[in-house]
């Protein structure tokens, strides 16, 4: 270990908060260590979003210990051994040693231990399974700190026992490789997920979403979806043929190119269909569905044109569907190489002033309430757009004015 990784460690145990927690925790026999990813992260120089704890402490012990000291406790999952112990407003996680008693694939029947090996041998990936103990031991049961060094992202001991407990492990370990690792996926591994894919099929929607999201949104997504698809990993995901060329092409860009609603769309949106096969295929949320949805109905209103549309269109367009969901779809037309002329095209429509009218002022005009509402607004936003979308309210009403009178 070199100088700057211990002394980032130091610092870790320095915290206030981690030294207050460690402290309740560690003594009358007990010990609390920190682990995964906090480990990790502080070893390679990245930030830290979470820090977990692992304790030879039972639950009730903990949130005893937590409360004596004044900390708040939250029991978040004492049946799996996990207290949440907020100190100063910072979240830590507790958990009491475990061991897998049964698993079936899904989830897993745990019993407490207090074995920090046995741990951490239960867990996904060897990078993961690191620990630091009050005294600023590094503890790697599991090579862990070899595999970080050349950021090789592996499974604890034989890959598809460790897949087998939780089918969900073959879509953690491309969006680790996707955020930890470099090169080629590790071959063993890579090998084991192709043979445990069927697993793929039990798991809820909700959660291999919550993995695929993120895995878009990594810094090595791109290359790590082309390799899970060539192992014939990605269809089964998102139910349909990805566009990688496409997805590639954005991974990069900032801004827009950030959102995973996005990011999906990019990779697997052509028409209205995929956007509603990817909702109940993945249980989109409404936002993130409005969003692929609106993409996609874009990128279907502009496809077979051999030129650019007219802004005009594309504020109709906008009426509709929205300004983000043109854009968005404008960005991906983009990709075969119209991109400047895209980029213009997206900045006039964003300069688009707002349209002013409302329902009330349809009603004042002595038009009465219902559908006819709706529709007088339409006809006066289309003839608006028309009219190239003139800034003045005085002007917009009379447009008003003349859609009630016509």
């Amino acid at each position: 270990m070199i100088g700057a990784e211990r002394q980032r460690l130091t610092e870790l145990l320095a915290r206030a908060d981690v030294v207050g927690l460690l402290a309740v925790l560690n003594h009358d026999g007990e010990e609390a260590r920190i682990v995964g990813g906090a480990v990790r992260n502080v070893l390679l120089g990245e930030p830290v979003a979470d820090i977990d704890i692992a304790t030879t402490c039972l639950p009730e012990e903990t949130m005893r210990r937590a409360r004596a000291a004044g900390f708040k406790a939250v029991p978040t999952g004492v049946e799996h051994g996990t207290v949440t112990v907020v100190i100063d407003g910072a979240p830590f996680e507790v958990t009491t040693l475990r061991r897998d008693v049964e698993t079936d694939g899904r989830h897993a029947v745990v019993a407490f231990g207090r074995d920090f090996r046995e741990d951490a041998l239960r867990r996904d990936f060897t990078i993961n399974a690191l620990g630091l103990d009050a005294a600023g031991v590094l503890h790697d049961y599991a090579d862990g700190l070899a595999d970080l060094a050349v950021r090789r992202v592996r499974f604890i001991g034989v890959a598809g026992e460790r897949i087998a407990e939780d089918y969900l492990r073959i879509l953690r370990f491309f969006r680790f490789h996707a955020r930890y690792g470099v090169g080629e996926p590790d071959r063993v591994a890579l090998a084991a997920c192709i043979a445990g894919r069927a697993g793929l099929e039990g798991l809820s929607r909700e959660r291999v979403w919550a993995e695929l999201r993120k895995l878009l949104a990594a810094p090595r997504a791109a290359a790590t979806l082309q390799a899970m698809a060539g192992a014939g990993l990605l269809m089964p995901v998102i139910g349909g043929v990805p566009r990688l060329s496409r997805f590639a092409a954005i991974a990069d860009a900032p801004g827009e190119g950030v959102y995973p609603a996005f990011r999906l769309a990019a990779l697997a949106v052509a028409v209205s269909e995929d956007a509603l096969r990817l909702r109940e295929r993945l249980r989109l949320s409404n936002a993130e569905f409005e969003r692929v949805s609106g993409i996609a109905a874009v990128l279907e209103a502009l496809s077979g044109r051999g030129t650019l549309p007219e802004i005009a269109h594309l504020r109709r367009l906008a009426h509709h569907l929205g300004s983000d969901a043109v854009a968005g779809g404008l960005v991906l037309i983009g990709m075969d190489g119209t991109s400047t002329e895209v980029q213009a095209l997206i900045a006039e429509l964003a300069q688009t002033p707002p349209f002013l009218p409302t329902g009330k002022d349809v009603l004042a005009l002595g038009v009465p309430s219902g559908p006819q509402v709706g529709q007088v607004l339409d006809a006066t936003r289309e003839a608006w757009v028309e009219a190239g979308c003139p800034v003045g309210r005085d002007e917009q009403m009379a447009m008003l004015a003349r859609a009630v009178s016509g």
